[in-house]
Order: structure tokens, then sequence, then C-alpha cells
């Protein structure tokens, strides 16, 4: 019971020193720091000096689930105060169940449209949400596509057992199928311009407006309430044709005479209201307009609507939120962050960068240096009353949208819903440490949305500037120039380091390939060298072989040879006499009927073998070798003597 006792006077005191309000929270961060109270404050408002010392002499408060007690020790102080600051994450465990949201992709004849419903939604509420973008009555749609067959209006998503991602298609079966004439007529509204000649009732004055025909009925009132300063809930109109009944209607559906159409328009009087009490009001609303205070802003001068004027936020009105709760993957919520930002306020808006804030960091900083930009940051947060005029009139601008698309990355979060705004907390902890995260965590609610300017540098990033919603087009675009001036500084000179370090390593890059050059005509060359060498020595070895060959048969033909006969044999014997190329005579006795392959295997064996030479004789000339070998001398008259030359066979 007392430790129970002591964590709850822990976390009472971290939340008194930190201004947190979600008692969940303040537990993370206390268990993250072990209930180390002094380092969890210094890890959520880091001080100038470094980290505070425990009047406890050091002791931290610990629960039961995390072991024996332990001590910290105070770090020293240091002039910078991020060096001496503990990072502290918060757990992404949440306590109690977040309702499971639902990703519907609805097929109409050439049309997708994406559905986000968390899953205690009615299939009655898809139709709602399709209705509206398809502008086709719930009652006429067949919503088909379901895994476990057909079902009703009433029934609610939780019970069918969905996935996350589905596929649905509706059916119209009641309507006739659209022409493409009816189509090419429609998109040519959209892109006619409408002259409104407003009446304004009270002052007997008129106003030309010109709004294209993708304009809306509530974008037409709300420029009146700047005209009039009637507040659109008080508006009373004359003049819109019978099929205009939804404001969110463009002009080109409505039914408005094209080119020109008029309009009458009137303050709605209540019923327990004076003229005296009505007029005194409107004077009070100018008088707070027209004040000097930065600390508060009329609501409906910036065109806020009924619900935000009584209390009620304007996200409890809209059909689906900027961003899902609790989202998987950071690229999907913005995916739909980007459809709902476009479908509330237009196409004109800046690119927002789809992915993790870790891609936005790689796209934007970790280019080449004349690739870089800076990183603009957009927090979103539906509560506040600046949030329409920010977006519609500053955010959406066409000159603010041109610039950031030229110098910025545009990345955005929604920060209304409490589970987001704690993970953003947590990734600008990590990314921009602790105190950007506090400065953030401070803001309230009516000074979003917020723009974080973010400058990559070599070791950290650094926020040039934090932009509040309560500002003018302007005021905006000077401040974003001022910070592109500071980054554009900062790049000409990482652009000359970058230049100066391509410059080195094409050096060295040339170098290197010289000395490979070189190292490949070395190895080459003396590749060279050892192919001659063991061409000479297969050579030389080829030559040793043919002559050992031919040593090896002269020998074998000279052993071969009958004797020489004497001069004083009684057998007719002829004589021989051969010369060789080299002019030098050899000469021999033969038997007269010995064959003249004898004289062929005699001249084999002094080394010239008769399938390389051939043996001539002299009157006439004649190629003994040419001869039929089996002969005798006597036959092929060689005989008594002859002499005979060598020549070489061609």
């Amino acid at each position: 019971r007392s430790t129970l006792l002591i964590l709850f006077i822990a976390s009472f005191s971290f939340q008194a020193c930190t201004g947190i309000e979600n008692i969940d929270e303040a537990i993370t961060l206390l268990e993250q720091n072990n209930w180390d109270l002094v380092a969890a404050i210094n890890g959520v408002i880091p001080q100038e000096n470094g980290i505070l010392q425990s009047e406890y002499g050091g002791e931290t408060l610990q629960g039961p689930a995390f072991g024996p007690t332990s001590h910290s020790t105070a770090a020293s102080s240091t002039p910078s105060s991020s060096s001496a600051f503990r990072h502290v994450v918060p757990s992404r465990q949440i306590v109690e169940r977040q309702p499971r949201m639902l990703d519907f992709r609805v097929e109409y004849r050439d049309r997708n449209v994406d559905v986000v419903l968390e899953d205690s939604s009615t299939v009655g509420e898809i139709k709602h949400i399709l209705e509206n973008e398809l502008q086709i009555p719930a009652s006429k749609m067949l919503l088909k596509g379901w895994k476990t067959g057909d079902v009703d209006d009433s029934t609610v998503l939780k019970t069918l057992h969905l996935p996350k991602n589905n596929s649905l298609y509706v059916l119209t079966p009641d309507l006739p199928p659209p022409s493409s004439s009816h189509s090419g007529a429609l998109q040519e509204s959209l892109n006619q311009n409408f002259m409104l000649i407003v009446t304004h009732r009270e002052v007997q004055r008129e106003y030309n407006l010109n709004f294209s025909g993708s304009s809306t009925i509530q974008e037409v009132k709300r420029n009146v309430y700047d005209l009039t300063s009637i507040p659109v809930r008080h508006q009373l109109w004359e003049g819109w044709p019978p099929s205009a009944t939804d404001d969110s209607m463009t002009l080109a559906v409505s039914g408005l005479t094209f080119p020109c159409h008029r309009l009458t328009v009137g303050r709605r009087s209540s019923p327990v209201q004076t003229r005296e009490q009505s007029e005194e009001q409107c004077t009070d609303v100018h008088m707070v307009s027209d004040s000097d205070g930065d600390d508060f802003e009329d609501a409906t001068e910036f065109g806020v609507d009924d619900g935000e004027m009584f209390g009620v936020a304007s996200s409890a009105l809209r059909k689906s939120p900027m961003m899902p709760e609790n989202a998987e993957n950071e690229g999907d919520a913005l995916l739909q962050f980007t459809a709902e930002f476009s479908s509330r306020y237009g196409d004109c808006h800046p690119v927002y960068f789809i992915g993790s804030l870790e891609a936005a960091f790689q796209e934007a900083f970790y280019g080449k240096a004349r690739d870089r930009k800076l990183l603009a940051i957009y927090l979103h947060h539906d509560d506040s009353v600046l949030t329409n005029v920010f977006c519609s009139q500053m955010l959406c601008a066409e000159s603010i949208v041109s610039y950031l698309s030229q110098n910025f990355i545009t990345w955005a979060w929604d920060m209304t819903k409490e589970a987001n705004r704690a993970r953003f907390l947590t990734m600008c902890t990590r990314h921009f440490g602790s105190v950007v995260a506090q400065t953030i965590r401070t803001q309230k609610t009516d000074q979003f949305p917020l723009f974080l300017i973010i400058m990559g540098k070599r070791s950290s990033n650094e926020v040039l500037n934090v932009i509040q919603g309560n500002t003018t087009v302007d005021e905006l675009m000077m401040r974003l120039m001022a910070a592109m001036e500071i980054f554009s500084a900062q790049q000409q000179e990482d652009i000359k380091d970058e230049d100066e370090r391509e410059a080195r390593e094409n050096v060295k890059r040339e170098q290197d390939e010289a000395y490979r050059i070189s190292l490949e005509a070395d190895r080459a060359k003396r590749e060279a060298q050892e192919r001659e060498i063991a061409e000479q020595f297969r050579l030389e070895q080829i030559r040793k072989e043919q002559e050992e060959e031919r040593e090896a048969i002269r020998l074998s033909l000279e052993q071969s040879l009958p004797p020489e006969p004497k001069e004083e044999s009684t057998e007719s014997v002829s004589k021989l006499r051969i010369r060789t190329p080299s002019g030098e005579f050899f000469e021999r006795r033969f038997l007269a009927s010995s064959k003249l392959q004898v004289v062929f295997d005699f001249v084999a064996s002094k080394g010239y073998p008769w399938e390389e030479y051939k043996l001539l004789g002299t009157f006439p000339r004649r190629d003994v070798t040419q001869l039929d070998p089996n002969k005798s001398l006597l036959e092929v008259k060689l005989y008594p003597q002859e002499t005979l030359f060598l020549e070489a066979k061609e």
C-alpha cells in the first residue's frame, strides 16, 4: 500500500511539473525513466544548466514491476543543455482499446471513392458518404462486394469481421446510365465562370462576384460573409434555385442561370432580439475584430461554422477525420490526409510528401547539395478556430503553393487525435530533441495549425522557424523567404564543399585509373613475355623430339643397311657418289642387285630423308626418288657408277 502511495505521489508531481494532463502518458514517461522523477522531468522540460539534483539524494521511485530500487547519479553541468538531457521515448502501448479503422475502396462506373470509417459505424453511414461524393440518393444504391453476402443499412461493420482493406462496388439499377453528352456538359459547366450579382438587403448594395463552376455554395456564403460581415448561420438568402439544397453542392450542378444569376442576402433576425440589441452585437463584433490584441481573435471573423461558435469541435461535424487514429503505416495516413484536405479545401494545395518522416528527411536533406530542399512540416488541428482560414486562404494560396513546391518538401500530420499527437511528439523528440518537442507540446489548440521549417545540417536537423496559424499570406511568404535565404547561404557552402570533394575524388579516380591501366599494361607485357617463353620452350621441345625421332630413325636405317661390298668382290658392284646441298660428297659401294630403297635408306641415314629431299641424276637429269624403290640399281641404270645430287623438296 505504501508503494502505491509513493507511485501516486510521483505521477501527480510529474504532471504538476510538466503540465501533461494525460495520466497514461505521464505514467509511460515515468516508466521509461525507471520512476526517476527528476530524470523524467528533465527529459520533458530540459534545464539551462543540466539535470536538476534530486532533493532525495538521487534515490529513485520504483514500482514493484521493475525490481529493486536503483540509484541515479546527477550529471555534471555543461554549457549546452542538449548534451545533458536524456531522450525519453514514450511507450506506444495503449491502455484503452482504440476503435479499429476500416478502409473501403468503392467503385462506381469510372470512379473510385476511398472511405475510412470506424468499425463501429454502419453500412448506412457508408452510403451516406457515397451519396455526397457520387451525388446519388442512398435509396437508389445497392452496395455489393461483401464477403458475407448482402447486408442491410443497419448492419454494424464490426459484426462482419472485415479485414482492414476492403473493395466494394455500387449498382444503381433504377437509374439510367449516364450519357457521354451529359458528362461532357457537366465538365464544361465545371470549367465555366458564373457571375453572381448579390444584393445586400439592409444596405441596398450590390456585389458582382465571379466564381468557377467547381466552387461550392458554402464558398459563396463564406465570401459574402467577408463582404457583409453577416455570419453564414445568420444569412437569409433569396434567389437560389430549388435544386440548391446542399451547401456542399457545386455551382455547376446547382441550377444557376448562366452566365449571370441574381441573389439577395440579409441578416436573419432572432424573434427575441430587438433591433437595438442586434446593432449593439454587430458593433461589439467589429470592436473586437478591430482591436490590436493578439491573444484573442473572434471566431466568426475567420468563417468558423456554427459548431465551433457554440463550443462543438468542427471535426465532430465533418464526415471523416483528416488522418486515421493509430495508423499502422504513415504513408497510408498521409494518403488519407491528402485526399481529405483536397475534398475540404480544393485541389490547389501543397503537394504533401507521402511517406514516413524519415523518408521525408531522406528526400529533402540527403541528396546532392544542389538538389536539397527545406522541409516544411504542417501540423493540422481540426479543433482550432484558425484552421479553416489558414488552410483555405493561406496554405492554398497560389503563391504559397508555388513557392513551397519549388523550394520545400512538405510533410503533414494531424494533431487532432491524442494518439496521433503522442506519436508525432515521439518522432519530434527522436529527430529534433526534447526542447522542440516540449515547445510543440505546450502549444494551445487555438495556436494551431503550426508550420515548422526544418533545415538539414551535417550532424543534426535544425528548426529554423515555427509559424503559428494567426498569420497572413504576406507574413507567411516573408517567413518562408527568410528561411530560404538562410538555407541558400548554407546550400552554397555545401555545394562548394561538395564540388571540392568531387574534384578531389575525380583526381583520385583518375590517378587510380592511370595506375590500374599501368598495372594492366605491365601485366599484359609480362603475360606476353611468359607466353613467348612458353612458346619457345614448346617449339624447342618439339624440335628436340623431332631430332631425337630423326636420329632414332637414322640409326635404325643405318643399322638396317646391308654391309658395303668390297672392291675385290666377285659380284657386280655399283659405286655411287652423292653430293649434298652444302657441297660435301659422300660415296658408297652397293651391289648392283640391291634395290633402290637401300640407296634411299643410306641417304636417310646420313640425315637426308627422302621425304624431305629428292635425289637427282646428272645425265640425263632425272628425279631418282620418283623411280620404283623396289627395282635394282642395275634396272634403274645406276651401274657401274653414278654421281647424284641431293636437293631439298619445296
